[in-house]
């Protein structure tokens, strides 16, 4: 008996451990479009971008009627790693656009969901009137006018977002 509860304790260990993945850092912060507007606003906007989940209001009864796609939510941190902000990604129940955070000007890490599953860590730069968006859900269309200097990438070379100035 003792073995078995020995055995059951490692395969569980072995799972838990081969679910927990580091996330993928980026090191280049994200910052505003260069060439966006800019209002008067003291503080600066954040939008992300993360990955797609589905959403539905079926109640698991097959109907694939009642389908829509939210971005997932995600985390703010200080540069001390102390977390800022829980953010949930929605603005209403069916509403796929991801929500506008409001923060102080200053730098963040954010943690979020990719497209691939994978989870992220992307230092952003706010700037007072302007809004930064991080793009993970791989339907950024990149300005045609964009420079590759200009941008920020992840490791597989997916642009995400414009590289802080």
């Amino acid at each position: 008996m003792k073995n078995i509860c020995l055995f059951l304790g490692a395969g569980l260990m072995a799972v838990l451990v081969g679910c927990a993945t580091t996330p993928v850092a980026v090191v280049v912060p994200v910052g505003p479009n260069p060439a966006g507007g800019k209002s008067l606003a003291s503080e600066g906007g954040l939008q992300v971008f993360s990955r797609l989940a589905e959403r539905t209001d079926d109640q698991n009864q097959a109907s694939r009627d009642d389908v829509w796609y939210q971005h997932t939510d995600y985390y703010i941190y200080n540069l001390q790693h102390r977390l800022v902000k829980r953010v949930d990604n929605t603005i209403g129940h069916y509403e796929e656009a991801p929500r506008v955070v409001t923060l102080p000007p200053g730098k963040y890490l954010v943690k979020a969901e990719a497209n691939d599953d994978s989870w992220v860590n992307v230092p952003v730069m706010i700037e007072p009137g302007r809004t930064t968006r991080i793009h993970l859900d791989d339907n950024w269309p990149v300005p045609a006018y964009a420079s590759k200097n200009d941008l920020v990438s992840l490791p597989n070379g997916y642009p995400i977002g414009w590289q802080a100035k």
